[in-house]
């Protein structure tokens, strides 16, 4: 290996041991699944039943949670700080990042909604690492740095009188514990989610144990165990995050409107009773067995949704990272390679799409060379800016633009995803006259109604829809994961096929390369930084990325790390 990839290898094992996450329960392998791939193998109804398994982890942790003094602070201090005109932002980076802006976006359209809820609407709002462009594509990096989560507080003006929700999966994520700390400063009533254990955390991790021990932060220790796929906290981390910050914004919002409180952990068990049922399982399973085969004969899937679309995003872009999949590309881009799956709403245009979503406007980050220097930022990051802001977003067409796009192949399917919302009936008729020739036009239904693949998990609207919401992220979780496995990207049920887009994916990988190749950690690094040196001099810009993982495991690594 060359000097330089070697200097890089060892700084990180030397330098970035804050980021070596090994011994959190989120990063380790659930030995529920440890099969999965096995599992699938037998049948993707197998793997269904496997992968569902661990979401009764989450049930045991909302029945502990939902009766905790640390939730009902989170709710009545919800309660008077908006009482008292102050905000609540909840904030986020990667998965969590965009539940943030969902639960922002499931909050404003019930205040569009409902006439009594119309005065209650600017008074919740989201920080996303990365901005919003990061809702439709990750942004590389943004996550190790505290100076970025600490600029986007300042940038939204949070003040003495708000109060700030900040969500990150393991616990340790460094630009949502950057929102932490500037919102501390700033008075804030500061509340933090997590899913490791909290002595855990600080004990090992000095950026963790500052917040957690800091008697300013009230702290809801989620920890459910390991995720269902090893690491990917996209799943039951995530979930338990939905579920719980949801719980609490719906009841804040029932509060204020004088409804009566709910008995969220046993709605979840409901839920969780009806996606397990054989009816359910079944119709997962088949539509898992339909998008593999699209992508085994080189074809594109895109999803069409209306209310939920949000919901969709936030799995379909957590697929490139987690599953080494082309990410969404923009319209003037016509040398990358087109993204396996898609999201567009038939009924509107894109600028639209986002306006009728959010229910507000577009927040990108609209910063200089000068704000990155100045956050110090890496010279990768100095020397080329990312492109993220309005204009660009605006770039991604989710709308009903130019559909043919996505049906080049021969092998291309549309597919409609309803969840019982009021603009079905409008979105499934823009759906049906969609001009674009898509050898395959399918339906998932979940809940009532009927569709090709039906999944009966009919749950009752809350104010702000949350078990509805869960309903389709539980399910999408699902597919996502299975068609995955399926096709051969999950080994055990550790995600052998991850990207190195930080360093708590790099850790990842390193570690992905010990378990599976029999190598010690050290060496496992060597050669994870000698593969990235040596992939970067082959791929061009049309080519989809090559995944590290594989390209060190398929140099010729035995079982017996030889």
């Amino acid at each position: 290996m060359s000097t330089e990839s070697e200097k890089l290898a060892r700084d990180f094992m030397e330098n970035e041991k804050q980021f070596h996450l090994g011994f959190l329960p989120t990063e380790q392998s659930n030995p529920l699944t440890r099969n999965l791939d096995k599992e699938f193998a037998k049948s993707s109804r197998d793997g269904v039943k496997n992968l569902q398994s661990v979401d009764r982890n989450v049930l045991a942790m909302a029945k502990r949670v939902f009766a905790s003094d640390a939730f009902r602070k989170l709710t009545e201090t919800g309660c008077d700080v908006i009482r008292k005109g102050g905000r609540i932002v909840f904030s986020g980076c990667g998965a969590t990042g965009r539940l943030s802006i969902l639960l922002e976006c499931m909050w404003r359209r019930s205040c569009a909604e409902n006439p009594a809820a119309t005065k209650y609407a600017d008074h919740v709002f989201s920080i996303m690492t990365g901005g919003d462009y990061a809702l439709v594509r990750s942004v590389e990096f943004f996550e190790d740095y505290q100076s970025f989560g600490r600029r986007q507080v300042q940038d939204l003006g949070l003040k003495e009188g708000d109060m700030l929700v900040a969500i990150t999966e393991g616990g340790e994520t460094s630009s949502v514990l950057g929102t932490v700390f500037e919102s501390v400063e700033r008075g804030l009533k500061v509340f933090l989610l997590f899913n490791n254990p909290a002595d855990l955390l600080a004990e090992h991790l000095e950026r963790s144990r500052k917040a957690i021990r800091d008697p300013r932060v009230c702290v809801l220790d989620l920890s459910c165990g390991p995720m269902a796929l090893a690491g990917s906290t996209r799943m039951q981390a995530t979930t338990s995050e939905q579920l719980v910050a949801g719980g609490a914004l719906e009841t804040i919002m029932d509060t204020l409107l004088g409804r009566p409180g709910r008995d969220y952990a046993s709605e979840f068990e409901t839920l969780l009773n009806l996606l397990e049922s054989e009816e359910s399982r079944s119709a997962i399973a088949a539509y898992i067995d339909f998008e593999a085969d699209i992508y085994r004969r080189h074809g594109l899937v895109t999803y069409f949704s209306g209310e939920y679309l949000l919901d969709v995003f936030t799995d379909t872009t957590e697929r490139s990272p987690t599953f080494m999949l082309p990410p969404f590309r923009k319209k003037d881009d016509t040398v990358s390679p087109r993204p396996w799956a898609f999201v567009k709403n038939p009924l509107l245009d894109t600028e639209d799409v986002w306006k009728t979503g959010m229910n507000r406007p577009l927040r990108c980050l609209e910063w200089s060379l000068e704000d990155y220097v100045a956050l110090g930022a890496p010279d990768s990051v100095r020397t080329n800016p990312p492109a993220i802001r309005k204009t660009e977003l605006l770039k991604f067409e989710v709308g009903r633009e130019n559909p043919a796009d996505r049906a080049v192949t021969g092998n291309d399917a549309a597919v409609l995803i309803t969840a019982g919302s009021a603009d079905d009936a409008a979105v499934e008729e823009a759906f049906r006259k969609i001009d674009a020739p898509f050898t395959f036009r399918k339906k998932i239904v979940i809940g009532a109604g009927e569709g090709d693949f039906r999944i009966p998990a009919q749950m009752e609207s809350g104010s702000i829809h949350l078990m509805i919401h869960m309903a389709v992220k539980l399910v999408l979780n699902t597919i996502s994961t299975g068609v995955m496995t399926v096709l051969g990207r999950v080994t055990g049920n550790w995600m052998s096929w991850v990207d190195v887009s930080n360093k708590k994916l790099i850790d990842r990988a390193i570690r992905l390369i010990s378990e599976i190749g029999g190598l010690s950690y050290e060496e496992s690094c060597l050669r994870l930084f000698e593969g990235i040196e040596e992939t970067a001099k082959t791929r061009k810009a049309s080519d989809e990325k090559v995944s590290i993982v594989q390209y060190v495991l398929n140099k010729g690594i035995r079982p017996d790390g030889k």
